[in-house]
């Protein structure tokens, strides 16, 4: 049985009352919401439209099949840029100050194929809380062939690693898609999350949403599409190719770079840090000032900010980001970012690399 894990209390308490001060402050003097912005409210209608509208061509003309695997990979990246961008907000309770529009937003998540009700809980609760813990943290938990923490067994296949990974990061979404959504919903643990009990329309939604995206996605595209059966199923791999590298990238560029620390429990379960210098230490920012980033990533190239202000709309990451920079840097506090999309690829390759070799791997506790 895994033991509960208990942060150490802040020391002075200052780093973290001081940053929430100078946070709320921001919003307080220039008298704007956490929640979103007219700049979110254009990406929500941009995301949507662009997605309903590349579907829409895709099942209803008669396209060559050259153009209609081109539509499937534009779905596949708009796809990922809504749960992203919109879902990911919305079930976070950032998105508006109203529960009924996040609720109804958080949806967009289901309408995509995944199920928000038991991603609030790996999510929201169990990574955000427990963030790059080996055996607790899911998010990072052993996949077929990867090894993506230094506490994970070592294989000899991992050696190789760094050259097919980012293969494997396709298949991501496809897995959630058909697998992975219900294994977690009906296992009795997620970390330390007990997660026996659900409530009984979740059970519906589960089975109900699923039962949409497949009708949405393969019945639909089998019936109307003007190509053989193994050509839209292919255009459906593709969907989930582009999909599941774009978000798998993302999330690695955020956690598993060599910046990051992967801490270890004591035997009593004790972390070293506090919760919020944990946040700061197993999580990376990249690509700050980029403007194309920060408009398709939805702010998790922002995820110091992310983790630390989960219910704050990611469109004033960049804003607050100078915030947290500044006080993480007068406290002595390291502030993990790479300034360039590049540079962050480089270090999760390398990050990668060093995994899959004994030598440079840290030993398991």
């Amino acid at each position: 049985m895994k033991n509960k894990i208990k942060f150490a209390k802040a020391k002075e308490l200052d780093f973290y009352s001081t940053l929430n001060k100078r946070v709320d402050d921001y919003f307080i003097l220039n008298k704007i919401s956490k929640n979103a912005n007219w700049v979110m409210v254009f990406k929500t209608f941009f995301y949507l439209s662009i997605f309903i509208a590349t579907y829409l061509l895709l099942i209803l003309n008669g396209n060559s099949i050259i153009i209609q695997f081109l539509f499937w990979g534009i779905i596949g990246f708009f796809t990922a840029f809504i749960g992203l961008n919109i879902s990911h907000d919305a079930i976070h309770g950032s998105l508006s100050k109203h529960k009924r529009v996040n609720k109804f937003l958080s949806y967009t998540f289901n309408i995509i194929g995944a199920n928000a009700y038991i991603w609030s809980i790996m999510h929201n609760i169990v990574h955000h809380t427990y963030t790059n813990i080996e055996g607790h943290d899911e998010d990072i938990e052993s996949v077929p062939l990867l090894r993506l923490c230094p506490h994970q067994k070592l294989m000899k296949v991992h050696r190789h690693q760094y050259w097919y990974a980012f293969l494997f990061y396709g298949f991501g979404s496809l897995s959630w898609v058909f697998i992975k959504d219900y294994v977690k919903f009906f296992k009795k643990k997620i970390g330390n999350y007990d997660n026996k009990k659900h409530p009984k329309i979740e059970y519906f939604n589960l089975f109900f949403f699923k039962a949409v995206y497949y009708t949405i996605f393969l019945v639909l595209p089998l019936i109307l599409i003007n190509a053989t059966w193994w050509q839209v199923l292919l255009g459906f791999f593709v969907l989930h190719f582009c999909e599941g590298i774009t978000m798998a990238v993302i999330f690695m560029l955020a956690h598993v770079v060599e910046e990051t620390d992967f801490p270890l429990p004591t035997e009593t379960g004790n972390i070293t840090n506090s919760w919020a210098v944990h946040q700061l230490y197993t999580t990376a920012d990249f690509g700050r000032e980029n403007n194309v980033l920060n408009f398709l990533c939805g702010g998790l190239n922002f995820q110091i900010e992310h983790h630390l202000y989960p219910r704050i709309c990611h469109v004033h990451y960049k804003k607050i980001s100078d915030i947290v920079k500044k006080t993480a840097e007068e406290y002595d506090l390291r502030y993990n970012a790479n300034p360039t999309f590049a540079g962050a690829i480089r270090s999760h390759i390398r990050l990668l690399k060093k995994l899959g070799r004994p030598e440079l791997a840290i030993v398991p506790a």
